[in-house]
């Protein structure tokens, strides 16, 4: 039998083999009966099943490339994140999930239902009734997550909205004797380390909450380590899973249901204000930055304080 199936590792050179096929058990039992052995599809089918052979979908789970200060910057992360625990500061962990469509485009997954949902034989987004954009904060000492749904564009200012809305009716009540807020979040999209406009708006919103603001960025090809990833993120997609975004009150809805038997809680919020994309940062902009970069890797961590006064 394990000769009609073939032999692949699983991408890396270190990874044990594993053994695939794409032919059906009734297409394997006839292979083997052309070489003279006979046995039913069904023994073929509890044979693979017992053997751990089954259908399985592909994990991304290979890094696209490794930084040479990888593991210096998530122990750098750790550092702060046990600073800020043990001063009592609030750190959070922030990123921008995919884009979804709404109205009567179809959305993977399964849900209990007395018939099908019924959507577009095709996914095109001028059939769509418009987008909507989750940006999620994920609070893991409080294991909290909350969710601002924008519906335009996911750039920085938006970012920084979700932010100082969340920090303003969520955030501060939480921590009110809070001095500082560290922020890890990944590298690149609407809080890119690479973006000067993405710093020139977190000057404003360390500004505007009146709290000094440290960010500290995951390397790169590291976002899956980004704690909001794999600590809220999934549970928001599966609150979600094969149900028609049929209106922003139903995303509201499936979200805010998101939770888990350890505590975790979702809030949701919807921000209405339209975003442009293609802003850059001026020359004056980054003149008046008032950003403090660490001594180490100072492209990844660095902080803002406010400008009281104004």
């Amino acid at each position: 039998m394990i000769a009609c199936l073939e032999v692949r590792t699983g991408g890396d050179p270190d990874d044990e083999d594993i053994f695939f096929t794409d032919l059906s058990p009734r297409d394997l039992s006839e292979v083997l009966a052309a070489q003279g052995i006979d046995v039913g599809r069904d023994a073929i089918d509890t044979w693979l099943d017992e053997a751990g052979i089954r259908r399985r979908q592909i994990r991304k789970d290979m890094a696209g490339g490794e930084h040479p200060d990888r593991d210096a910057q998530f122990l750098r992360i750790y550092e702060l994140i046990e600073e800020y625990e043990a001063s009592g500061n609030p750190w959070f962990s922030m990123d921008t999930k995919a884009k979804e469509h709404l109205g009567s485009l179809y959305r993977k997954g399964r849900a209990r239902s007395s018939a099908p949902f019924q959507a577009f034989d095709h996914d095109y987004p001028s059939w769509a009734d418009g987008v909507v954009i989750p940006h999620g904060i994920y609070d893991r000492l409080a294991n909290r997550g909350h969710i601002n749904l924008g519906l335009s564009r996911d750039t920085t200012e938006f970012a920084c909205d979700s932010f100082r809305w969340y920090w303003n009716r969520i955030g501060k009540q939480r921590y009110p004797d809070a001095t500082s807020i560290l922020i890890a979040c990944d590298g690149g999209g609407s809080n890119s380390s690479r973006k000067y406009i993405f710093k020139h708006d977190l000057q404003r919103l360390s500004d505007a909450i009146g709290i000094e603001i440290r960010i500290a960025h995951f390397p790169p090809y590291c976002s899956k380590y980004n704690p909001i990833e794999r600590r809220f993120f999934p549970h928001i997609a599966r609150a979600c899973s094969g149900i028609l975004f049929d209106s922003i009150k139903t995303v509201v809805g499936l979200m805010r249901k998101a939770s888990t038997a350890t505590g975790l809680t979702t809030t949701v919020n919807v921000i209405h204000r339209a975003y442009s994309i293609g802003r850059n940062a001026t020359d004056e902009m980054k003149e008046n930055l008032r950003l403090i970069f660490d001594d180490f890797l100072p492209n990844w961590n660095y902080r803002t304080a406010p400008m009281f006064g104004q």
